[in-house]
């Protein structure tokens, strides 16, 4: 079954449709040829160009698993190649035709255009068709270019051309052309209807007229990272998209790496998502099934059992060696695995099963890959029934098929194995699923392989799989990512395939947006250095209820304090020139009466200050926040920020982890705060005014002070 999509840039099939037409309709007889073909036409809305470098990309062809090509005449000689029966593409003559839409009829200027149709006029005298007794692709290419051209069409209408205008309308009338247009001209009109912020999701799935179901299928052997995230929400998209199921999977299929705790997080972590599978199960469920199928492959021939040593097996894949086993009898391959490997044999244990596809293939992924290893280790699900398990690569396209998935939307880091998942169907049988890749979430400085991040987590240089360092849905949301903000920014990369490396920055700007309108004001003093100053004339404490977010009246007041003693940064206070007047911010203006200093350190010791309620905050240039430390209870608190744990944008393969470690990540600052602090819950998002916005991770208690994290905001 041959699927493609023909990708249109929608304001060149309105301007320029000679260039799209011819393509259009070819794919329509294609389809009209063979239900088998799926063929998706995709509309790139109000672009002139599909790709703004490629001025003959007003169409593109885009094979499953395949990269597309562009341009009118690259389109539609593929399409020849691929389809010439089905196109009644055979012929000089027949080419002479494509050549002639190609070369005359694609300009957009009709004078030069005019001489080809009078030619064509002429030809026609007496004619039906272009070439022989019957339509070819010869009479799709020029109608579909005529059809295309404004000017053409108009003329051809009006009759000034009658042996083409009674030929025009002869085609017109083939349904299998007017399809074509039909089709091309509903994509354009639903379009117009639809909201530009979806635009980015229309990837063109196929056969989604007949059902769609997308799964996600999670390893249970670490937390959900922000790469996983973007895949689950992304296959629950598209599955509510089209009305379909989405499945959760979890594929424990490595019963060493596997437990009950990353299981339970990544059910905790989904639901805080919001998503929700409509069908839940194990790869566990079908490891019997699978057996089955690993003993049908040996019996065709197609696997085979091998002890080599694991290096130099891997030096055999890279260099394109047939193993020494890649000979052995059906007969000899079903009794290892089934007498020795099944058993898990110290014979067997010593052996893996691959599937036999190719020793020396460009894609090293269809090199004879292991499908089925030993492994004594009992499973938390199936306990010491088995001693050997199947791969991913084997377990995935199987059960994708046998549960039901249509559309296996994943990561572009598996595209070199499409066709090896594409084998594993075709070679037992199976329905076949419709794979869409798309990039995977990298960020800057930031580790996604579980891998890594595990050594991390046994090197103790991270508290746990949610340390607000760590790229976990858990760790960013600890370090103050909310949900939503989560959500927007993986809903607004959308499903692309360009692979980039993103700046945390536009993650947390998104997150900033969230939490500016929520996040209740309160103030920070720190320690280090705090200077006291007093408040002239002024004898005793008063409090008042303000609110706690000026532009949000809903989320209700707390108590300020205002006095004779106040506390300030060092840093406010050493900025500070007697006589300047200054801005107290929720209190009013002040003038500097006096500022001491230490004469050995140079830092400010104390300040007077003298209060000109009356003067307009708009003119000072220092506004600063302070606190009332005669009668408050102040709280202590201890504010956090965090560093990268690694120093390189990137880690390439080679590279050793160890060597691009980040030698301080974690910086602490002592500070007092003001009472209200008090009232606030562990995992509350609050904003020290000036210094930023924090989460509560420890609430104050036991001599301790209250920790919160640093938010970060999208500045750099």
């Amino acid at each position: 079954m041959s699927q493609f999509s023909i990708l249109v840039a929608g304001k060149a099939a309105a301007t320029t449709g000679q260039t799209v037409y011819p393509a259009v309709i070819a794919a329509s007889i294609i389809q009209a040829s063979d239900p088998l073909h799926t063929i998706a036409i995709i509309v790139k809305e109000n672009e002139p160009l599909l790709v703004k470098t490629d001025k003959a990309s007003t169409i593109g062809l885009q094979f499953e698993g395949q990269e597309p090509i562009y341009g009118h005449e690259q389109v539609l000689r593929k399409l020849i190649e691929t389809f010439p029966e089905q196109l009644h593409a055979q012929g000089e003559l027949v080419n002479e035709w494509v050549d002639f839409t190609l070369n005359r009829l694609s300009s957009t200027d009709f004078k030069q255009t005019q001489a080809a149709i009078e030619e064509l006029n002429h030809h026609l005298t007496l004619r039906t068709y272009l070439v022989g007794y019957s339509l070819s692709l010869a009479d799709v290419a020029v109608w579909g270019a005529l059809r295309g051209s404004n000017a053409a069409y108009l003329n051809i209408k009006k009759g000034y051309f009658v042996n083409l205008a009674r030929w025009f309308r002869h085609i017109e009338a083939n349904e299998r052309v007017s399809k074509g247009v039909d089709t091309l001209r509903e994509e354009l009109n639903a379009k117009k209807k639809v909201k530009s912020q979806s635009s980015n999701y229309e990837i063109g799935l196929l056969d989604t007229e007949k059902g769609v179901v997308t799964r996600f299928p999670p390893e249970p052997s670490g937390y959900l990272h922000i790469g996983h995230a973007k895949a689950a929400m992304l296959n629950q998209y598209f599955a509510q998209q089209y009305n379909g199921k989405l499945i959760i999977r979890f594929d424990d299929t490595n019963p060493t790496k596997e437990k009950q705790e990353f299981e339970d997080s990544i059910l905790e972590d989904l639901a805080l998502l919001g998503v929700k599978g409509d069908i839940f199960s194990y790869s566990s469920d079908h490891f019997q099934t699978l057996y089955n199928y690993a003993i049908k492959m040996i019996e065709l021939g197609k696997a085979y059992c091998d002890d080599t040593e694991q290096l130099k097996m891997r030096e055999e894949r890279m260099e394109g060696i047939a193993s020494a086993r890649r000979d052995t009898s059906v007969e000899e391959n079903l009794r290892i695995f089934k007498e020795e490997m099944t058993e898990a044999t110290e014979i067997g244990k010593k052996y893996c099963l691959r599937a036999k596809i190719s020793v020396d293939n460009p894609n090293k992924a269809l090199r004879d890959p292991v499908i089925y290893r030993c492994n004594p280790t009992p499973h938390h699900r199936t306990g010491s029934k088995w001693k050997l398990y199947p791969t991913y690569d084997f377990t995935c396209p199987i059960v994708d098929s046998i549960e039901g998935v249509t559309h296996a939307l994943r990561t572009i880091e598996y595209r070199d194995r499409n066709d090896q998942y594409a084998w594993m169907i075709d070679t037992l049988g199976l329905r076949k699923v419709h794979i869409w890749d798309f990039s995977r979430l990298n960020f800057v400085k930031t580790l996604l392989s579980k891998r890594k991040l595990t050594w991390f987590v046994e090197q103790g240089l991270v508290w746990g799989w949610d340390d607000p360092r760590f790229p976990t849905v858990r760790g960013i949301r600890r370090r103050g990512m909310t949900i939503e903000g989560l959500k927007q920014f993986i809903l607004s990369q959308g499903p692309s395939k360009n692979v980039v490396n993103l700046d945390w920055t536009i993650i947390w700007a998104t997150n900033k947006k969230i939490i500016d309108p929520i996040a209740p004001r309160h103030t920070a003093v720190f320690k280090e250095n705090a200077v006291t100053a007093n408040v002239i004339g002024l004898d005793k404490v008063t409090v008042e209820d303000k609110p706690v977010h000026g532009k949000n009246a809903e989320l209700g007041t707390k108590k300020v304090y205002f006095g004779k003693q106040l506390i300030l940064d060092q840093a406010d206070a050493a900025s500070f020139k007697e006589g300047e007047e200054i801005t107290l911010m929720s209190w009013g203006n002040a003038f500097v009466s006096n500022v001491q200093k230490s004469p050995e350190s140079g830092l400010v010791t104390s300040l007077d200050l003298t209060l000109h309620l009356e003067g307009d905050f708009k003119k000072t240039e220092k506004k600063v926040t302070w606190l009332e430390s005669q009668e408050q209870k102040l709280v202590d608190v201890e504010l956090v920020d965090f560093d990268y744990l690694i120093t390189k944008d990137k880690l390439e393969e080679e590279d050793d982890v160890k060597d691009f470690l980040t030698k301080e990540t974690e910086f602490r600052v002592a500070a007092f705060a003001d009472e209200n602090v008090q009232g606030l819950k562990v995992g509350d998002i609050m904003q020290f005014e000036r210094k930023g916005y924090y989460r509560l991770d420890q609430q104050a208690e036991g001599g301790k002070p209250a920790v919160f994290f640093n938010i970060p905001t999208g500045k750099k």
